[in-house]
């Protein structure tokens, strides 16, 4: 069963107290509090885990903290639905808002190279009114002869540049636990000049130590890359990992799946799984057009297949789009064969933009039909 208390119920009251003690008595049942920083509002949500059948909903409702209480489903127990649509979905970090309704651009490097690539990339993101980006310092590879990022060498100067450009929220994958502290003791000597959204790789979908360890923390929201080859369920059930320990504020991510059946692409595009996870969870969905298509083949319309896979990605309502750009593809350590070019980004946005107000507008329409029925 889930309480949720409310709006800004503070942890110092009386209700909140005389609420906690009850439910922290109550036999056979743990309790997990989880509380969702919003835009406006923070809310404050409490689980209550074991044998809860024989609860009383409305006994739970009338104590003095509760707003109302929610029975809830096995499945995805934190993130999930469970049929209650006013729910609040997705969160607030560094100022940039993460929901179902929004849509944030994570254009970048996959991987830092160079100081001059970094500047280059972020100093046109601003130019065009972008606060978020990638940029990869920990490269999980198939191969251990490839470069594996400039690891914490190279954080100083990423988030330097960061801060310089207003570039206020930075995705940045992590392959170990030691990682976070290394960001975390970077972003604070340098006075926090910007914000880091914690990556999970595809590879590390299944690492459940890694997942743990992100979810004990909640300095730092969490961007989950599905994994290439399990089962959509599985993959969400990796993201409740995160929520079960705390950090709720997960974004989950399409990334294609590992196919023959997805050539000439890199990945079989999966993005019309968003409105699916969207139903199924309260996680902002995200999609990576370029590591699902994995080149720069064009149709002959004279779109790329990337710019296609990501319009498909948005239409569907995806709310956060990670891209690859570099200055120099060519000299990329990693992926430049695939990565866009700087003069593409405007296009891209603009595409993108579109599409988003696409998905705005077809929603419209079957309200307009909903409502008609029920005339």
């Amino acid at each position: 069963m889930l309480a949720i208390l409310h709006p800004d119920t503070a942890r110092d009251s009386e209700a909140y107290r005389q609420t906690m003690h009850f439910l922290e008595n109550l036999p056979g049942v743990s309790v997990r509090v989880h509380e969702i920083q919003g835009e406006r509002q923070r809310l404050t949500e409490i689980y209550l885990l074991g044998d809860t059948k024989g609860l009383n909903k409305e006994e739970i409702e009338a104590l003095p903290a509760v707003e109302r209480a929610i029975r809830i489903s096995d499945d995805y127990r934190i993130l999930g639905r469970h049929k209650d649509d006013l729910r609040q979905s997705g969160f607030t970090y560094n100022g940039v808002t993460f929901d179902q309704s929004n849509l944030n651009v994570f254009a970048g490097l996959c991987a830092v190279d160079v100081p001059e690539h970094v500047e280059q990339m972020m100093q046109a993101l601003q130019q065009h009114g972008e606060v978020c980006t990638r940029m990869g310092a920990y490269k999980p590879r198939t191969n251990p002869y490839s470069f594996q990022g400039h690891g914490k060498g190279c954080l100083p100067w990423v988030f330097d540049k960061a801060g310089k450009h207003g570039i206020k929220v930075i995705a940045m994958e992590i392959t170990h636990e030691s990682h976070i502290e290394e960001i975390d003791e970077c972003l604070e000597k340098l006075g926090r000049p910007t914000g880091v959204m914690l990556q999970v790789g595809t590879r590390n979908t299944q690492n459940f130590e890694l997942l743990k360890a992100i979810g004990r923390q909640n300095t730092y929201p969490v961007l989950l890359k599905r994994g290439f080859g399990i089962t959509l369920n599985e993959s969400l059930n990796a993201a409740e990992y995160l929520a079960s320990e705390g950090n709720a504020n997960v974004i989950f991510c399409l990334r294609g799946m590992k196919t023959e059946a997805g050539q000439p692409h890199r990945n079989m595009v999966d993005f019309a799984h968003v409105p699916a996870v969207k139903r199924l969870t309260r996680m902002p969905v995200c999609v990576d057009p370029s590591h699902s298509v994995g080149s720069r083949e064009k149709s002959p319309d004279g779109i790329l297949d990337v710019m296609h896979a990501t319009a498909q990605g948005v239409i569907a309502g995806a709310n956060m789009v990670l891209a690859d750009f570099h200055p120099k593809p060519e000299k990329a350590l990693v992926d430049g064969p695939q990565a866009l070019l700087m003069d593409e980004l405007p296009a891209y946005l603009e595409d993108i933009h579109l599409c988003h107000e696409t998905w705005k507008k077809r929603q419209q329409i079957y309200r307009r039909m909903k409502d008609a029925r029920a005339e």
